[in-house]
């Protein structure tokens, strides 16, 4: 395949991920994600090219209905739905519509209204796609792993951590240091679902899930939206957004292989190698030989769908060796002062897993980041040139994406966070019909918009 031109993110925006209570819909929480981007950006919606936008419970033109409220221009909109990488998915489709110069602007916008309680099927008429996946996983237990309990997606995770804790060693304090961790980061960040920072010992109190995980072990479901606009570097300079503009160095999307169901290893059926694979072809991609490059990332957003996964997903992204990954948690290498950043927004269990933002959402934090903009993280630049997401969704499909800041990036000056009128990477606002009205197209419905719910 032809190597493709550069790609960049240059505007992003979030909103508050919140318990699923009903209380906004997803349109509304899609026009606010996309309004707050194109902001960011400081473009209309005239710009855009083409669109991919991400959920997985909703009807089947949800996107056309959030993006409808910024105007009606005529461009393709694909609706994505990938399971719980169904973001990233967006934002890949976005990335390649740019990188192989279909458009010079592409817009990917997720969201989702979600239930409480544990994730199941919205269609019982049928057999649900991961079903085979959970019988395996089920085999594997009786198999040798032992018997665990739970609903489906914690004890495929669970089952994943005891794999991994009878080859290598390690135990449940070690799921509760990664859970902990990742809650006291949380408490910094504005958007996140939960900011109570919980300690190691507060999370092992909590409710047992499975054998390994317990509640403060778990993502939440949350409702939630996010958003990132793509563009080419033509399109960077045009616009003067030197002083913004992250740059996707490389991106991969992998599925499933045979190991999944022909192994007896748990910890491949939650996606341990197709993990590896995107891994690995995106440090090829970017340039690196093979197994290089991670000691140039220095922050992280890793899919903690539960603390099991960011476990076993140390070794899968290369970041440390097949049994290291215990260790790593044991040095403090996966947090501040250690050697890698990992998940510095509180990830999926403390900012909440609202499944179609979710990798949008971790784009946009890893994008702030790498902008230096103040406040939110503070991850000082000698950690590294990268920045990695890495978003998973069984079934299967996972998103690997290396970003850094480009050769020719101004800090100083006009940027998003004039254009916003606050800096979005340390608070979280609504926006208002003012702020609509700055970047919708000149194309637009005022009937649509007069439904709008800010």
């Amino acid at each position: 395949m032809a190597k493709g031109r550069r790609t960049f993110i240059i505007g992003g925006g979030c909103t508050a991920f919140i318990k699923p209570r009903g209380t906004r819909s997803t349109e509304d929480m899609g026009l606010e994600a996309a309004t707050k981007a194109l902001l960011d950006a400081g473009i209309t919606y005239d710009a855009i090219q083409t669109a991919f936008v991400g959920y997985c419970y909703g009807d089947s033109t949800c996107g056309q209905r959030a993006l409808y409220n910024l105007g009606l221009t005529h461009i393709p909109v694909t609706n994505v739905n990938n399971n719980c990488s169904t973001g990233s998915t967006a934002l890949y489709q976005a990335n390649m519509a740019v990188k192989y110069s279909q458009v010079e602007c592409a817009i990917a916008l997720g969201f989702e209204k979600m239930k409480p309680g544990s994730l199941g099927t919205n269609f019982p008429d049928r057999t649900p796609p991961t079903l085979l996946l959970n019988q395996r996983s089920h085999d594997i237990e009786r198999e040798g792993l032992g018997e665990n309990h739970g609903p489906g997606a914690p004890r495929l995770f669970g089952n994943g951590a005891q794999e991994y804790f009878q080859k290598y060693g390690g135990n449940i304090e070690h799921l509760a240091k990664i859970a902990s961790k990742n809650h006291k980061h949380s408490v910094n960040n504005p958007y996140s679902q939960f900011r109570d920072g919980w300690s190691v010992e507060q999370v092992l109190k909590a409710p047992k899930i499975t054998n390994e995980l317990t509640k403060f072990m778990c993502s939440p479901t949350s409702d939630g939206a996010a958003c990132c606009i793509v563009a080419s570097e033509d399109f960077v300079h045009a616009h003067g957004l030197e002083n913004q503009a992250i740059e996707i160095v490389a991106q991969a999307l992998a599925t499933d292989g045979p190991e999944a169901f022909e192994s007896s290893s748990a910890m491949e059926v939650v996606g341990y190698n197709m993990t590896k694979v995107a891994a690995d072809q995106v440090f090829k991609e970017a340039g690196f030989a093979e197994g290089q490059g991670r000691d140039q990332v220095g922050v992280l957003e890793l899919h903690d769908c539960f603390a099991a996964n960011e476990l076993i997903m140390y070794p899968a992204l290369g970041l440390c060796g097949p049994d290291e990954a215990h260790k790593m948690v044991e040095r403090g290498d996966n947090t501040y002062g250690g050697k890698y950043v990992v998940n510095p927004s509180g990830g999926l269990e403390a900012k909440g897993h609202p499944l179609g933002a979710t990798g949008l959402g971790m784009h946009f934090y890893i994008a702030m980041q790498l902008r230096n903009s103040p406040g939110l993280f503070d991850v000082a630049d000698p950690r590294g040139k990268y920045g990695l997401v890495h978003n998973v969704g069984l079934g299967g499909a996972v998103v690997v994406s290396l970003l850094r800041r480009p050769e020719f990036f101004k800090p100083g000056g006009e940027d998003g966070r004039t254009r916003v009128g606050y800096n979005h990477a340390h608070e979280c606002r609504p926006i208002t019909m003012a702020d609509v009205d700055k970047v919708k197209s000149k194309k637009n419905s005022p009937s649509s918009c007069s439904y709008a719910k800010l």
